[in-house]
């Protein structure tokens, strides 16, 4: 069993595990990190953007992670575990040859689709007059300015997807609900469990008959919109794969939404405007639902609240029609009947409206002081663009960071200098360690294998040893191009039996509750199953002067040895030998068992546990004696 590393994003992986002849990849997350090399896309000339000194590529180009490590088009099935996790599936389904099937729950499926139509959307409505594609060669690249020219494999990064790509990959998808069990050509099953992290967010269990092996990916235990995390499943894997941690490990979600609404009422009170940059779909629920509790005790019931993305409206009415996919109390409202999320509620009174863009209605209806939900959260292509233009030489605007894939600081920097305030609430509600260190203990897998920064300090905080996976046995590590052969090996396969050749078999008890009987079959074996079947009989060959050649001849089954089970006891064989004539026996005790020294004959027999040795030079016939009397005291199958 060996586990491919394709990622050096802990929390946007992809690994490839080979496992009983099946190729699996677990997730196939996008690092967008490398966005913050380019200068932000507007949707309007900005003539400050367009003097900022450097060089400017037409490409709106994204990083995709190694693929030479093996040929994915072998990947037999694809797992996703959240909708964050499956942003590179049209770079692999489209453009390596696959032809297997990937397999989601709906929510993942269908807001993953949002999420990559919001990506193509933002990238396509933005004119490129020209391509460029000659900046990726090494001997011009160094010649750019930095940090371009530092850049890692600038070779794999590649122009975004488009929409007819994005449908394609993802009718290749197969929905899954939870504990739905999947057989893969019959060798192994994968099953999807609750990871408690968002909506349809799955762990996997990948097991066989006799080995199994748990995959934990973006999973909580806190208590937020989707149903709770299911830990019981996990226990007794062999090895248990876990990545998605939190990337903030030292921020208390909690903390981190009392101060977000915080600053936001202090910004509304000074008459600013809040801009919060975030995805589409996730955390955006609980900003939603925060904001619905804090607005009338802090006075905001009149400031409007924009949501404003070109999937906007229907991220927000999936997260109404999910409901099996939510924790119970939200469960409870459907039946009621309510809409299990306020927002609706804020929609009805006006409070809360969404746009598809910043053009059409929003413009006529916009009214400042407000609050602003948009993306980009990297602050590089989006309805973002514009605003930071309008709001960055307000001070008394505030920019609120919630999302933790971007450095605030990097993604700032093409806006500087910037007179609004920014605040960092980092919002991550993921296993931090010491969850997932509680949780290990709990379901005591053998072997945990994770990525190599799990096992060591931040580099920031290299004396906060809490920061870190310590466990006994210490965990495997990974990193990015790395193949693992996984700790375990092997060791039964199951294999059945046809009725007809059990009835033939005829057991023998070997001791109390235990029988034993011998068996001759041909295995067949199909689908990674195996059956025992009769041994057919050689038809009947009509006579015939040709000569027949070799390969033509039937197989010639021989009846099988009868094995022999049950121990010598040593009075009663002494007694038979002194029967047939050998008396002068001298006995030695081993560790094993005895040896029995026939002085007269200069014959050794060793009796064991396990088996019985006859020693004897040039006497044939008395071997054979002493073969039959010890016959006589075992039992044969």
């Amino acid at each position: 069993m060996k586990l491919y590393c394709l990622s050096g994003h802990p929390t946007l992986p992809c690994n490839v595990l080979k496992f009983k002849s099946t190729t699996i990849m677990l997730d196939c997350g996008l690092d967008t990190t490398s966005v913050l090399n380019f200068l932000p896309l507007p949707l309007v000339h900005s003539p400050r953007l367009s003097k900022l000194p450097g060089w400017i590529s037409k490409d709106g180009t994204i990083n995709l992670e190694k693929r030479e490590l093996l040929d994915l088009s072998t990947i037999d099935v694809i797992l996703i575990s959240n909708y964050h996790c499956m942003m590179a599936l049209p770079y692999i389904t489209e453009h390596t040859g696959f032809t297997g099937t990937v397999y989601a729950t709906e929510p993942t499926l269908q807001i993953g689709r949002l999420l990559m139509e919001e990506v193509v959307n933002f990238m396509e409505r933005v004119p490129k007059a020209q391509s460029a594609t000659c900046w990726k060669n090494k001997e011009i690249q160094r010649m750019l300015p930095g940090p371009l020219k530092d850049s890692v494999d600038v070779w794999t990064w590649k122009r975004c997807y488009s929409m007819h790509e994005v449908n394609s990959a993802l009718s290749k998808v197969q929905l899954v609900g939870y504990s739905q069990k999947v057989e893969l050509f019959g060798a192994v099953q994968v099953s999807p469990l609750s990871s408690g992290y968002s909506l349809g967010s799955s762990n996997w269990i990948i097991q066989s008959h006799h080995e199994k092996v748990s995959y934990v990916s973006g999973s909580s235990l806190l208590t937020t919109h989707p149903q709770p995390m299911d830990q019981s499943s996990l226990k007794n894997s062999d090895v248990l794969i876990l990545t998605g941690l939190t990337q903030m490990p030292t921020a208390n979600p909690d903390g981190m939404l009392g101060e977000f609404c915080s600053n936001l009422a202090m910004t509304i009170r000074a008459g600013g405007n809040v801009l919060v940059p975030c995805y589409s779909s996730g955390v955006i629920y609980d900003l939603l639902e925060c904001l619905y509790q804090f607005i009338e005790s802090a006075s905001l019931g009149t400031t409007p609240f924009y949501f404003i993305s070109p999937v906007a409206n229907s991220s927000l009415e999936f997260s109404q029609i999910f409901a099996e996919w939510l924790c119970h109390n939200k469960q409870t409202k459907v039946y009621l009947p309510e809409p299990p999320f306020p927002h609706a509620e804020l929609i009805q009174t006006n409070k809360l409206k969404h746009y598809p863009s910043i053009h059409g209605d929003f413009s006529s209806e916009f009214r400042q002081p407000c609050v602003v939900f948009t993306g980009h959260p990297s602050l590089r292509f989006g309805d973002v663009v514009h605003f930071m233009e309008l709001w960055g030489k307000s001070s008394l605007n505030t920019i609120i960071f919630t999302e933790p894939d971007f450095s605030y600081l990097d993604a700032l920097a093409p806006y500087q200098p910037l007179a609004m305030k920014c605040v960092y609430c980092p919002i991550d509600t993921r296993l931090n360690f010491h969850q997932v260190s509680k949780l290990l203990k709990e379901v005591q897998p053998l072997h945990v294998v994770c990525p190599e920064q799990y096992t060591q300090p931040p580099l920031t905080q290299s004396h906060r040893s809490d920061l870190m996976l310590e466990l006994q046995p210490p965990p495997m590590p990974y990193r990015r191009c790395s193949v693992l052969n996984l700790p375990f090996r092997r060791r039964y396969e199951r294999v059945y039996i046809l009725p007809e050749l059990a009835n033939s078999l005829v057991p023998s008890e070997i001791k109390p509750g235990v029988s034993v009987a011998t068996v001759s079959a041909v295995v067949h074996s199909k689908d990674n199953k195996h059956t025992l079947q009769s041994v057919p009989k050689p038809p009947p060959v009509a006579p015939s002067k040709k000569r027949k050649r070799v390969m033509d001849e039937p197989p010639v089954v021989l009846a099988p040895k009868p094995l022999l089970s049950g121990a010598v006891p040593l009075e009663a064989f002494l007694a038979t030998l002194q029967k047939h004539g050998i008396t002068e026996v001298k006995v030695e005790e081993t560790a094993d068992g005895h040896i029995l020294h026939l002085q007269a004959e200069d014959t050794l027999i060793q009796l064991e546990e396990d088996g019985t040795h006859i020693v004897c030079d040039n006497n044939e016939p008395l071997r054979t004696t002493l073969r039959d009397l010890v016959l006589r005291f075992l039992q044969k199958l």
